[in-house]
């Protein structure tokens, strides 16, 4: 059933599947691209400490005052400038831009999940059915088509990368570290060089090109379903101090600080998998321009796999979907500490980001719905504690990325998970008997009404 909601979900779908289309390869790369000193996976960890400063003010501001609309085109341009950045890969580069898009990070993230939550909701009030069951449903969709951008993102990575002419064969005696035999060893060949130069730059141009795109699809085809809140908002000014410690008066609510472990272990198993993984199990036993498919394996199930959970959720529950997650991410974490990557086993490298992205699929969608159906009155704010204690998760992760063994990450992931396990359950527990009552039917009907007004505005324009 195609209708205006409907079709304002896939159109910011879309725009983020081009955004991250460019920005997602990127990030697979980093550790393997810009290894020299660490410039790359410091660069990534710059970006996400920057987003936890971001997130401490600017999305509530941002929001209120520009809409979810303009802060997504806003916070876009600063992820294209990351683009920009690696064109001449360095640290008075890669930095810089880094800082830009951390602070871009959060108002994105929070004004696309409050534009989902509200278009769900809407939806739901036009049809009578339960609001958390119509955003977890836009909530897959959107993930589903956002995850796919790891295929495409890595595919031409992989396409460009794989002209290199400097591509050779991997010794035994290199093979002996990858695994979790990588500690405090550079590995020196040709698998893990810098391709060429030329080829970098027509990889970071086509990125740039789709990141251009995806702030023009926003601009022009996403309605702007939040003006008049943002003009009372603008016409009625809270004080700023009201506004700038929004996100931090939320942390009050015992329910936010119980879920920190659960979105903290977001950023870590995502960062696990782009800079550890790709780093000491792809790069290492294959070559760089084997990154681009690995991911492009772990972005297809992911996508599908946020499409499915995003519609069994309402018959599963959330609870029966995260332990899914965790046992397969239990799971894997345990048979990478005892496997050694190897050329003859390549089936076996790319089951691993399968299977973990059929958990991050179920991380994703689930933790970003749950955050919007607990806090419905605080969504801005809310999304913004996600964002931030999500990207305090890679800030940990990346910094310690070059300073211990791949073991010791292995066992920091599985005890973020099993921490995870013992908090989540209880916030759970708590919505099972005592659940958050949504916001009333009323707000919705009443934006229902403005909207069918602006629609016959449009249509007698257009008949005169």
């Amino acid at each position: 059933m195609f209708n205006r909601n409907f079709k304002n979900v896939l159109v910011v779908s879309i725009g983020f599947l081009s955004l991250f289309t460019a920005y997602g390869g990127l990030q697979s790369l980093q550790s393997s691209l810009n290894a020299e000193e660490g410039m790359g996976v410091a660069s990534l960890s710059v970006i996400y400490a920057s987003i936890i400063i971001s997130s401490m003010f600017l999305p509530p501001i941002m929001i209120k005052n520009l809409g979810c609309k303009w802060t997504i085109v806003v916070s876009m341009a600063c992820y294209v400038s990351y683009s920009f950045g690696n064109l001449y890969p360095g640290w008075y580069t890669l930095i810089p831009t880094s800082v830009i898009l951390g602070l871009g990070g959060s108002p994105l993230w929070s004004a696309k999940c409050t534009y989902l939550t509200i278009s769900g909701n809407i939806q739901a009030a036009n049809e009578g059915k339960k609001g958390s069951d119509v955003i977890n449903l836009y909530f897959g969709i959107f993930f589903f088509i956002l995850q796919s951008s790891a295929v495409w993102g890595n595919l031409m990575s992989s396409l460009i990368f794989g002209q290199d002419t400097k591509i050779a064969n991997i010794t035994e005696e290199q093979l002996q570290f990858c695994g979790v035999g990588a500690c405090d060893v550079v590995i020196n060949g040709t698998s893990s060089s810098r391709p060429d130069e030329k080829l970098v730059w027509t990889l970071v141009g086509c990125y740039i090109g789709v990141g251009v795109l995806a702030m023009i699809i926003v601009a022009v085809f996403l309605d702007n379903i939040d003006r008049e809140q943002t003009s009372q908002f603008r016409g009625n000014r809270e004080p700023f101090c009201h506004t700038f410690l929004a996100t931090f008066r939320l942390l009050k609510d015992w329910r936010l600080l119980t879920l920190i472990p659960l979105t903290m272990y977001s950023g870590f198993e995502q960062s696990f998998l782009s800079g550890e993984y790709t780093k000491n199990y792809v790069t290492c036993a294959l070559g760089i321009h084997y990154v681009g498919f690995v991911m492009m394996c772990f972005g297809a199930t992911n996508s599908v796999c946020s499409f499915l959970f995003g519609r069994l959720a309402q018959y599963t529950g959330r609870a029966a979907l995260f332990f899914l997650a965790a046992i397969t991410n239990f799971s894997c974490i345990l048979a990478l500490l005892f496997w050694k990557p190897h050329p003859d086993q390549i089936a076996v490298i790319f089951v691993f980001p399968a299977l973990w992205g059929m958990a991050d699929a179920i991380w994703q969608t689930q933790t970003n719905a749950l955050y919007g159906i607990l806090f419905p009155r605080a969504k801005e704010a809310a999304f913004a504690n996600y964002r931030m204690w999500e990207s305090l998760g890679f800030v940990i992760a990346f910094a310690y990325s070059t300073f211990i063994c791949l073991e010791i990450k292995l066992y920091i992931l599985l005890s973020v998970l099993l921490l995870t396990a013992v908090t989540y359950p209880i916030v759970e527990y708590r919505e099972y008997k005592n659940p958050t009552p949504p916001i009333e039917q009323g707000t919705y009907n009443k934006y229902k009404e403005t909207t069918q007004k602006d629609e016959m505005r449009v249509i007698a324009q257009t008949r005169l």
